[in-house]
């Protein structure tokens, strides 16, 4: 996929309802969770028993991880509309989608220890993070875009062999 495409497909994206309801959504839920472990939040792990307080810490750093992750994304993609990031930059593996790993990984036993807001949030920040995850592939790990170089050299010359081009290397 050449450049011009992906930018084209960037912007089509980026200018879409489904964009702009997903930057809002993520947005909100970025303010959401930050006004929660920083208020109610920090009430509740302080009244859980130690287990479930140890719990509480891992899975809100999971909470803010995701949400850190998906707004970058969104934010780039958004830099992107306006005219402020090239789209070229934007399928650099610097601004996509990061820390799977944590973000994709399964919560811990015992969630059911966690108070119900908390689990919420554990639930919608997964839900965001995985459909970012999907449109971040569907952008920008199609196509040539995330094939090295000297892959595509080496399938062009299994071609070239094959066709008979006797100056393939």
């Amino acid at each position: 996929m050449a450049d011009e495409e992906i930018g084209d497909d960037i912007h089509n994206f980026t200018g879409s309802a489904l964009f702009e309801r997903t930057f809002d959504e993520g947005m909100a839920l970025v303010e959401e969770t930050a006004k929660y472990l920083d208020g109610r939040g920090r009430k509740e792990s302080k009244e859980l028993p130690r287990k479930a307080a140890l719990l509480y810490a891992g899975e809100s750093m999971r909470v803010t991880t995701r949400l850190m992750q998906a707004a970058s994304w969104l934010l780039v993609q958004r830099a992107v509309h306006e005219g402020d990031m090239p789209a070229s930059d934007a399928g650099s593996e610097r601004y996509r989608l990061g820390s799977k790993e944590i973000c994709l990984g399964g919560g811990a036993d015992g969630t059911d220890l966690l108070p119900p807001t908390l689990r919420d949030l554990l639930a919608r920040s997964d839900n965001l993070y995985r459909r970012i995850a999907r449109l971040d592939d569907v952008l920008f790990a199609n196509g040539l875009r995330r094939t090295s170089i000297p892959a595509v050299h080496g399938q062009l010359n299994r071609l070239a062999k094959a066709f008979g081009d006797e100056d393939a290397a």
